[in-house]
């Protein structure tokens, strides 16, 4: 099991159907400790999730953007474990009126508020966990001078293009990639990796919330070269699975996709044998076009 002995933290479960929850699940089956994070009217479903985990995991108070939340996660960690080996940060949203399609009409404060939580937030859990990675293991303590480390991974989505009605989640996650590589320069030094998996677009929670979504999502699977299930999040946890563990040691400011293979295809992200052969044009016609959607 290549999580064997790990402690991780997981953000974002809301129910089983989150993406965060499959990475939970499939980092137990690996062999790792987990705790759960939530907040608010959200913990209650968090918490019923959790129970369908074996061993069912506490559930830790966190707004990811109230400091108070972020200094007692880290003292309730260090109480509780001492360490922490990895953080998942599946944390997003944006006010309705950030999403849709008006992108110009955005009010200041709707695009402040997306960046904040699913961009900035990065950087404030790393803040709090770090201290409980940055510490010495046995090797050190025996003049070995070594550190423990750890691995942060994150939830991403494709920044490098405009997607429709993503608008300024879109942004945030341009920002959020950005967050990433510094965070991977300042904290390498101290051992701990941060990385993002960039995923296709799964029907959870979140992706309920943007509009458009089932429209898009239902054309992902004709254009991923290897096929995409949206109702399957288990590609994307065995990533962040990969990136917790030591297999991904000098892995480090990376994104991963796991999207099917949709990333990297021209042509709005055909397969190849979609294309139709116009006998009357004797030129070649794509069938209808494959569309990206979000997730988190």
């Amino acid at each position: 099991m290549i999580l064997d002995g790990k402690r991780i933290l997981v953000t974002g479960v809301v129910n089983r159907h989150s993406i965060a929850y499959s990475i939970a699940e499939r980092a137990q089956r690996e062999g790792a400790e987990i705790l759960l994070t939530s907040f608010g009217r959200i913990r209650r479903m968090t918490e019923r999730a959790a129970s369908s985990l074996d061993p069912a995991p506490d559930v830790l108070e966190l707004d990811i953007n109230r400091d108070d939340d972020l200094v007692a996660l880290t003292e309730e960690i260090g109480r509780r474990w001492g360490r922490l080996d990895g953080a998942v940060h599946a944390i997003a949203n944006a006010p309705p009126d950030a999403l849709g399609g008006n992108f110009l009409g955005a009010p200041r404060e709707s695009a402040k508020a997306a960046f904040e939580t699913s961009a900035y937030s990065l950087k404030a859990l790393a803040e709090a966990v770090m201290p409980l990675m940055d510490t010495p293991d046995a090797a050190e303590s025996n003049g070995g001078g070594r550190r423990r480390g750890g691995g942060i991974v994150a939830l991403d989505f494709d920044a490098s293009v405009a997607w429709p009605a993503y608008d300024w989640m879109g942004v945030s996650k341009a920002a959020l990639e950005s967050v990433a590589r510094y965070l991977a320069r300042d904290l390498g030094p101290r051992g701990v990796r941060v990385n993002l998996i960039s995923a296709g677009p799964i029907s959870t929670p979140a992706a309920s919330g943007i509009p458009g979504f089932s429209d898009l999502a239902g054309m992902w699977s004709e254009g991923a070269p290897l096929g995409w299930d949206t109702r399957d999040a288990t590609a994307v946890a065995d990533a962040a699975i990969f990136l917790l563990s030591d297999l991904s040691r000098a892995i480090s400011g990376e994104i991963v996709h796991a999207d099917g293979g949709l990333h990297c295809v021209g042509a709005a992200g055909h397969r190849v044998g979609t294309w139709r052969s116009d006998s009357t044009t004797s030129s070649l016609a794509p069938d209808p076009q494959a569309a990206h959607s979000p997730t988190d």
